[in-house]
């Protein structure tokens, strides 16, 4: 099998890009009593999706040392960096089961064999994950192939109005006890 893994419509406000002492990562979870596996640095085929869902951009990453996270940071930056909301991906790379790490072993240079009725199953099976077509009745048919679901952040998941207001009242409170407060002669 090509595929080994693949997240479906994971969202891009969701992604933890990095910045000042953070590493940024692409992780995501099997179940939810799974420690999981960080795809940053995944191979296989992604693709980008609008507002609406729609397909707008497809592409391929692991040639010339192009990782996934990579490809779509340069996305936030390039003529698309204001179309995209959410992303498929399809990795060739398996997740290591003793340390959810992904395996070295899976590289591009590999040499992939296949007959062409298993090709044809995993070809169908990427379009019908990632189109998600509404008259196919059947789903994809692969084998060993694990769907990953995009872990959120803390401090990047959205917070309730509620909470918010709750916030602001502290604040408001906080502000009130310093203009009471007697300035030092």
């Amino acid at each position: 099998m090509l595929v080994r893994n693949f997240g479906h419509l994971w969202e891009r406000r969701f992604i933890q890009w990095g910045g000042p002492g953070k590493k940024g990562h692409l992780h995501g979870y099997r179940t939810p009593t799974d420690d999981g596996a960080d795809f940053r640095d995944q191979i296989g085929i992604y693709i980008l999706f609008d507002k609406q869902y729609t397909p707008i951009y497809t592409g391929q990453v692991g040639s010339k040392n192009q990782r996934l996270f990579g490809r779509l940071k340069q996305h936030t930056s390039d003529h698309l960096w204001n179309r995209w909301e959410y992303f498929t991906w399809l990795g060739f790379r398996r997740v290591n089961p003793g340390n959810g790490q992904l395996s070295d072993f899976d590289k591009p240079e590999k040499n992939f064999t296949a007959s062409g009725a298993t090709l044809l199953n995993e070809i169908e099976a990427a379009l019908l994950v990632a189109l998600e077509p509404r008259l196919n009745k059947q789903g994809p048919r692969w084998k060993d192939v694990d769907e990953y679901f995009q872990t959120i952040d803390d401090d990047l998941e959205e917070r309730s109005v509620s909470e918010v207001l709750l916030e602001m009242e502290l604040l408001k409170k906080q502000i009130s006890a310093l203009k009471g407060r007697k300035k030092p002669l």
